[in-house]
């Protein structure tokens, strides 16, 4: 399947403002990426390819979105403004082809997204900049810690940064305060069982019914299978709140870091970044509130502000890497 066949997008893109929906002129090239080395997935690419830009980004969805939701809240405007973008399909959301058989963990998507990178580096050697939404946030911090010393990741932007480590964190996002206190542990020990295989809807496990603060399209988002209606495996879950990043914030001095926070998030507010980002004292760390948006920041003025800040970003991180 490809994003042309497939209707629930287009749905969802309905409640954003209407210069952020796509048009058959102005929807993304789709590309398929077959990495090498374990795995076998088919990874699904939307891409607005541009040789001349100066920079790359690299967008990366949370556990309630997927690739093409990236594309129209950020992967299009920041092409307009001269940008070439990248929104990847983790496995098993999006239309990317989950190899049969195969059980796809937290680590998959970090060790995908670092293998990701190194493919657009040797394709040329524009700076990279990472970009996350919700859990796609500190995907960005894992994929730059992780990385190998010359990736071109020139910068790093979440739209939240969540330390799982947290026990904070974890009861804060979690479908409620005692699944935020038992999930970890249980799921460290269903993974070690033959349960670890079990799907379970993402909803039933994480504080989803805040994606989007619009009652409507929080309806539009669960009826799509790919992205707020998934199903995750117990061993996805184990890794997600269980991985730790290749080097601590302490030592992180890849490249700077930008939160953009959504002021009316009712998932991830700023107090739950804070504590992580404050530990990174190596590179400059800088954050920016969107007004009005949620967690899925379909709102204005935050929605064009957030557009705004990341091209700043993007045109800062190019001028220093020319240096």
């Amino acid at each position: 399947m490809t994003y042309a066949a497939q209707p629930a997008w287009r749905a969802i893109q309905e409640h954003l403002p209407e210069p952020y929906r796509l048009t058959p002129e102005t929807e993304p090239a789709e590309e398929w990426w077959e990495p090498e080395g374990p795995g076998g997935h088919r990874i699904h690419l939307d891409t607005y390819r541009a040789p001349d830009a100066p920079l790359k980004v690299i967008l990366f969805h949370g556990v309630g979105t997927n690739g093409r939701q990236m594309t129209t809240i950020l992967g299009r405007p920041l092409a307009e403004r001269g940008y070439e973008t990248i929104a990847v399909d983790m496995p098993t959301y999006g239309v990317t082809e989950v190899a049969p058989g195969t059980t796809v963990t937290y680590a998959d998507w970090v060790r995908l997204g670092v293998d990701l990178v190194a493919a657009e580096r040797a394709r040329d050697d524009r700076p990279i900049v990472l970009y996350g939404l919700s859990a796609g946030g500190m995907e960005t911090f894992h994929v730059a810690a992780q990385a190998p010393p010359g990736s071109g990741i020139a910068g790093i932007v979440g739209m939240t940064f969540l330390d799982q480590d947290s026990l904070r964190v974890r009861v804060a996002t979690a479908f409620d305060p005692v699944t935020g206190l038992l999930g970890r542990p249980l799921m460290a020990l269903l993974a070690r069982t033959p349960l670890r295989r079990v799907r379970v809807p993402m909803r039933w496990v994480s504080k989803m019914r805040t994606l989007v603060n619009d009652r409507a399209a929080k309806r539009a988002a669960y009826a799509d299978r790919s992205s707020a209606g998934n199903l995750v495996s117990v061993a996805f879950l184990d890794s997600y709140l269980s991985h730790r990043p290749a080097v601590a914030p302490e030592d992180f001095d890849v490249c700077p870091v930008l939160l953009t926070q959504p002021a009316a998030d009712r998932w991830t507010p700023l107090a739950l970044s804070t504590p992580f980002l404050s530990r990174i004292t190596k590179v400059p760390v800088t954050t920016v509130l969107l007004d009005g948006a949620g967690h899925y920041p379909i709102e204005q003025p935050g929605l064009d502000q957030m557009v705004e800040a990341i091209a700043g970003f993007c045109a800062e991180r190019a001028r220093a890497e020319r240096r």
